[in-house]
């Protein structure tokens, strides 16, 4: 059995992100419900790494906290790059941490979210091909849009025709340069020995006055080092993030893998071209996405459920089995029981809701006093009529009713079976029956 080659992963993640005209680090701007270095983090985890080094410097310690509300912050070694002095210095400042490493370096960016496991699982093989050098991603994109252009051997009858020779960045390429239509993608498999020992050489004579790890490419074939070019196939892949526009293309490209995986699993999703579903979300088998419907990340929703059109369901927010939620109904960290329904234009804050409970047209749980939060609890086989307001906290128990229009203040507290009316609800009296016990409740009490 072959031993497995020490891997380990550089991100680099301390661009300040002017173009994002966002106070907030790059990096941070969030894609389909997370952190955009979260899928990041996610990609270099999945080489299974024997380190991973992040390196930060614009906005470290937002970084710092948003890594630890996700859980990720365990799994990786932040590395500061202070002042931000190009690519390469972001490398140099990780020589202390990658000292003595073997193996291979795979370099990656916290603004390129959608790279695939395939695709970094074909870079790591074509760096098996290049001994003592280099793999480096690859593409054709028809908007180049500040990337590097791979610089070939161009004469067929020369020695190494049509080899990786070089890289030129956007800003230092001639006119004809810039024509060269395969682009570099920053995203690399380096010999471990070979990339520490270049990066001490490396210079900062360019217009930029940056060091920029390109030149370690240049560094190996002069060295007469393999550097082997790998083409993405999905050019979607290729989506970097440096302004608000690309964040939307890189948005619907994961968007669209997200959508697609639920198809596969079973999820009916009626029209994906309107359809918002974030990371993380969980969607049982035959459940039923209905068009213009947004699904925020740490939803749960169960099997055979109905959600949409122009249904809104944020954090917190679990659907039972069957349960359905429809046109212009937004639920908020609610747990709507196993073939409940709220239908129409509701709004579902802080709340549980029973088996098969009915929520009528307009009914809103009113959970926000002006200072904090409250929870309301509905029984199961509840029927609320049309427009009612339940302000929390609040009970309401097991085979109830309310009018429409019921007003049901604050701790009001309906009893299973009873039936409220009015502004404010109040108990409705029933009739006597032969053979009661009590008097009638009265309507007031």
């Amino acid at each position: 059995m072959t031993a497995a080659i020490p891997t380990r992963v550089v991100i680099l993640a301390a661009g300040l992100g002017k173009r994002m005209k966002s106070p907030r680090p790059k990096v941070l701007q969030t894609l389909c419900g997370r952190p955009m270095v979260a899928y990041v983090i996610d990609q270099a985890l999945a080489l299974d790494p024997q380190q991973v080094l992040l390196v930060v410097g614009h906005g470290a310690e937002e970084v710092e906290r948003a890594l630890a509300a996700s859980g990720q912050r365990e799994r990786v070694t932040l590395v500061r790059q202070e002042p931000q002095l190009g690519t390469g210095h972001a490398l140099q400042c990780c020589l202390d941490a990658l000292a003595g490493s073997t193996g291979r370096i795979v370099v990656l960016y916290g603004d390129m979210p959608l790279l695939s496991g395939a695709s970094l699982q074909g870079l790591l093989a074509a760096h098996a091909d290049a001994p003592g050098g280099a793999a480096m991603l690859t593409a054709f994109p028809d908007d180049a849009r500040g990337f590097g252009r791979i610089l070939r051997g161009e004469d067929p009858a020369a020695p190494g025709f049509g080899d990786v020779l070089g890289i030129v960045e956007e800003k230092d390429a001639s006119r004809a340069q810039r024509e060269i239509p395969e682009v570099n993608l920053g995203v690399y498999c380096f010999d471990a020995p070979a990339l520490l020992d270049a990066l001490p050489r490396l210079s900062n004579d360019n217009r930029q006055g940056e060091y920029y790890l390109t030149d370690v490419i240049a560094m190996l074939v002069a060295a007469r080092k393999p550097v082997v070019g790998v083409e993405l196939e999905d050019p979607d892949e290729a989506i970097g993030v440096n302004t608000l526009s690309h964040l939307a293309e890189a948005r619907w490209a994961m968007q669209v893998r997200i959508l697609e995986q639920h198809m596969a699993n079973g999820v009916f999703v009626e029209d994906p071209a309107t359809t918002y579903v974030d990371h993380g979300v969980e969607i049982g088998v035959g459940a039923r996405i209905l068009p213009c419907t947004v699904i925020r990340a740490g939803v749960r929703i169960g099997a055979g459920c109905e959600v949409g059109p122009f249904a809104q369901l944020r954090a917190g927010t679990v659907l039972e089995d069957g349960a359905e939620i429809g046109n212009f109904t937004e639920c908020k960290n609610a747990r709507v029981g196993a073939h409940a329904k709220a239908k129409h234009l509701a709004y579902l804050g802080d709340v549980t809701i029973g088996a098969r409970t009915n929520i009528g047209a307009g009914t809103i749980f009113a959970n926000y006093d002006g200072k904090a939060k409250h929870h309301a609890t509905v029984g199961e086989k509840v029927f609320v009529g049309s427009g009612t307001v339940v302000v929390a906290p609040n009970t309401i128990g097991d085979g109830a009713t309310t009018g429409a229009g019921a007003i049901v203040t604050r701790e009001a507290g309906i009893g299973p079976g009873e039936t409220w009316v009015g502004v404010p609800a109040r108990p409705l009296a029933r009739r006597a029956r032969p053979g009661d016990a009590s008097p009638n409740r009265d309507e007031t009490r």
